[in-house]
């Protein structure tokens, strides 16, 4: 699977508090979630992010409350993949379960730059930033993470296997 996008760079330790304010918690629905993802951090970047472009951040990624509202506001946002030097380990499971791809790669974070057009081929673990011509690797997904992510995530996987386990 490859993703081409724009970048969006933040720092470090951004918690799930500033990806989606805890005010916005009363709903559930993706697009409304959207709407204010990253608000706390960036308040435009609901309203400029396109579908595709990929956030690029430093250690911890994802850090504070477990709540699954935060992958969903990203990838609803449109964000096709997260790099970043670390994530918060039930931020990374709950990005996985939603079918949100996420990297780690210290040097891509370090070397990628705001506005850089990166590809990222999620079988190899290889990202691209072509602005700079630079390459990185990071852990490619094993065959079981890329069918989650190219189902859509955890829930729409099992139901497809639950199909093809009736036919």
């Amino acid at each position: 699977m490859q993703i081409k996008g724009r970048v969006w760079k933040f720092g470090n330790n951004v918690d799930t508090d500033v990806i989606i304010p805890a005010r916005y918690l009363n709903t559930s629905d993706p697009a409304e979630l959207a709407q204010h993802c990253m608000e706390d951090i960036d308040g435009g970047f609901a309203a400029k992010v396109q579908p595709g472009d990929i956030i690029v951040a430093g250690d911890n990624f994802g850090c504070g409350s477990s709540r699954e509202h935060a992958p969903i506001a990203i990838k609803a946002a449109g964000v096709s993949c997260v790099i970043a030097k670390s994530f918060a380990r039930i931020f990374y499971r709950n990005a996985i379960n939603i079918g949100l791809p996420i990297l780690e790669s210290p040097e891509a974070s370090e070397g990628i730059s705001e506005n850089d057009e990166v590809e990222v081929v999620l079988d190899k673990g290889l990202i691209c930033d072509i602005t700079t011509g630079c390459k990185y690797t990071a852990q490619e997904f094993p065959p079981f993470m890329q069918d989650l992510i190219a189902a859509g995530g955890l829930i729409n996987y099992v139901k497809a296997e639950a199909v093809k386990a009736e036919d």
